[in-house]
């Protein structure tokens, strides 16, 4: 095949799913011209799982990216069919949203975004290889010939490299959903020397909605309240569709169990690894025995279709042994399979390959995001690509590069994660994961990260003023309720009492009055009326701050312990197998992951704190250069 030139560009994106999506947005925005290719434009921002977004940790991630200026919040709040918030019942720690998409819609409206940002370039092509000098790529070969020049290079190739659909004892090579798999490149990367891990995961199967007998289900409605993941939103969808509860049965457990010779996990022709947090139905069967059902929701994908996806019947059985299952569980005994469940094998690379930046220690100014770097989820995905669109267009545009810490959001939490810890199976975010979770919540989202993105320029002027200004009244009204004094009057006796609280008797600030557990803002706001009115938002911002504000002030206590120590920089030349006293496996590991931090070092599998105190002795007496030579 003949090659040509066909262009040259600041950033180059390949693959444009959830992580390409974000990072082409971001890299645009900020003034890099970028370009996208990616195998299908149909396939914009695919949802080849389930159609969701959000969930415990994960909605917050979807916050976070929005407080940056990414797209995944405002897309999801224009295309859901269902929004729901949650843990209400819970800590302000734990809540979290969630939404149920309209997956052609949403496909639609990120495909818009990206055709109609300024300094961004759409094109359908497969990338087969990169071009590579001295260590540093400098554009991409594509199937055709087409060669394409770029400063920067971002992979978001998703679960396509070497993708391979297996349903019972078929295998074929393919992407999800029966899309064209990545080869070419998945060998030119491992011929670049890349460590890669096969990983797994899996999809249920889809049944006809005429077809269900919803009488026998629980229905789970949206809330009938506004929800929005954005904090630009302003019109809320409103109208709704249900989703529906349902459980299996002893005759769906014996189905499986009679299979499972059949099953390609138990058969031995599954060999990756897949997310232990999400198994399949055969999983769970077998996992948990002792359980007489699992629930199964039943979702729609979307206000045009009538797929119904069914949540909790992940399987790779055989086509034949799927329709029974579904025959099994109630509400479906006659339902019509649309598209059958299947696993899918894939190739990521090993995370710890790459800088806090997601930039590669191997290759100068290429990136990689999304599930290619081990994760699963489109919610993770989201928000590595933002960081490495930042972080590609920083490097091209001489601005400094961008990396989240675990105190700062989920998203630094994610990425910390990966490129110091790596992972065993595909990496879902979840909020034990996070030890400063609650400073990390769905609600200060844009308080922790909104300066951020204004900073890198993708917050506008208008959205940045006003978060000041929301800023400003937060602090306040915390101040007005800690210098009020609320007397023990009979009026509000009577508020007090209508939580069952114990009555004053002398006076309080109404700050300490709110801090009682029984107490609410709205209540303090009758004993203390406002002279001006405040949005929900800074009262809720204002009830968690005083309510929470020892938990608060401890936690950000054990922040300024963690930045002492994210501190203590790490020369990037030193060997760790000249350093007598390190046990051997903290060496290797410390070689390969090269912390930039004593705290990144501190988080390392396989290294200890004996090992630390060694590693700060050798730096503080300033021995590196004897060391590195």
């Amino acid at each position: 095949m003949p090659k040509y030139e066909a262009g040259t560009f600041d950033v180059i994106v390949i693959g444009a799913g959830h992580a390409g999506s974000e990072a082409a947005l971001a890299a645009a925005k900020m003034g890099a011209s970028t370009l996208v290719l990616t195998m299908n434009l149909d396939m914009i921002a695919f949802m080849p799982c389930n159609p969701s977004l959000g969930g415990p940790a994960k909605g917050i991630i979807v916050r976070e990216i929005d407080a940056l200026g990414g797209a995944m919040g405002k897309v999801i709040d224009k295309t859901h069919i269902q929004m729901r918030m949650l843990n209400t019942g819970k800590g302000p720690a734990v809540r979290a949203l969630r939404a149920q998409a309209d997956k052609v819609l949403y496909q639609s409206e990120m495909k818009r975004l990206l055709e109609e940002q300024e300094n961004l370039t759409l094109h359908q092509g497969v990338v087969e290889e990169m071009i590579i000098e001295d260590d540093e790529v400098k554009g991409v070969i594509t199937q055709v010939g087409a060669i394409y020049r770029a400063k920067t290079v971002i992979i978001t190739t998703g679960t396509f490299l070497r993708g391979e659909i297996i349903i019972g004892d078929l295998k074929y090579s393919s992407g999800p959903n029966n899309q064209m798999p990545a080869i070419g490149l998945a060998d030119h990367i491992r011929e670049l020397g890349f460590d890669m891990v096969r990983f797994k995961t899996g999809t249920p199967p889809r049944v006809n909605s005429k077809t269900i007998d919803y009488s026998q289900m629980e229905i789970q409605p949206g809330d009938d309240v506004p929800r929005a993941f954005s904090f630009e939103t302003t019109e809320f969808i409103m109208d709704q569709l249900p989703c529906w509860l349902t459980y299996t049965t002893p005759t769906t457990h014996q189905i499986i169990n009679d299979n499972l010779h059949m099953s390609p996990m138990y058969s031995g022709m599954i060999k990756g690894k897949g997310p232990s947090y999400c198994p399949s139905i055969e999983d769970k069967i077998v996992r948990f025995a002792d359980k007489a059902r699992h629930q199964v929701f039943l979702e729609p994908e979307g206000r045009n279709t009538k797929e119904m996806y069914i949540q909790g019947l992940s399987t790779s059985l055989p086509e034949h042994i799927q329709r029974k299952l579904i025959e099994s569980v109630p509400g479906l005994e006659k339902a019509e399979m649309m598209r059958a469940g299947y696993a899918i094998e894939y190739d990521s690379i090993m995370p710890t390959q790459l800088w806090p930046t997601l930039e590669t220690k191997k290759i100068r100014n290429l990136y990689t995001a999304g599930q290619l770097n081990g994760t699963s989820g489109y919610e993770e995905a989201a928000a590595q690509g933002i960081m490495a669109g930042i972080n590609a267009a920083s490097r091209v545009l001489g601005q400094p590069e961008r990396v989240l810490g675990r105190s700062d959001a989920y998203i630094g939490v994610l990425i910390d994660d990966l490129v110091t810890k790596g992972t065993a199976e595909p990496y879902r975010m979840l909020t034990s994961r996070a030890e400063y979770r609650l400073l990390l919540r769905h609600d200060n989202a844009d308080l922790r990260l909104t300066e951020i993105g204004h900073d890198i320029g993708l917050i506008s002027r208008e959205r940045y003023e006003a978060f000041l200004v929301k800023k400003q009244q937060i602090e306040e009204e915390i101040e007005r309720l800690r210098n009020l004094s609320i007397k023990p009057e009979p009026f509000v006796q009577e508020i007090i009492a209508e939580s069952n609280g114990a009555s004053l008797r002398e006076p309080l600030k109404a700050a300490d009055l709110l801090k009682r557990p029984e107490m609410k803002y709205s209540q303090i706001e009758r004993i203390v009326p406002l002279e001006t009115e405040l949005s929900d938002e800074v009262k809720e911002q204002v009830e968690i701050f005083i309510k929470y504000e020892g938990y608060i002030e401890k936690s950000m206590q054990q922040v300024e312990k963690l930045k002492k120590m994210e501190n203590k920089k790490i020369p990037e030349n030193i060997d760790y197998h000249a350093i007598a006293g390190i046990a051997k496996e903290a060496k290797a590991m410390l070689n390969e992951v090269r912390p930039l931090s004593i705290a990144q070092a501190s988080r390392i599998s396989g290294v200890n704190p004996a090992d630390i105190s060694i590693l700060l002795v050798y730096i503080e007496q300033g021995r590196i250069a004897k060391i590195s030579g």
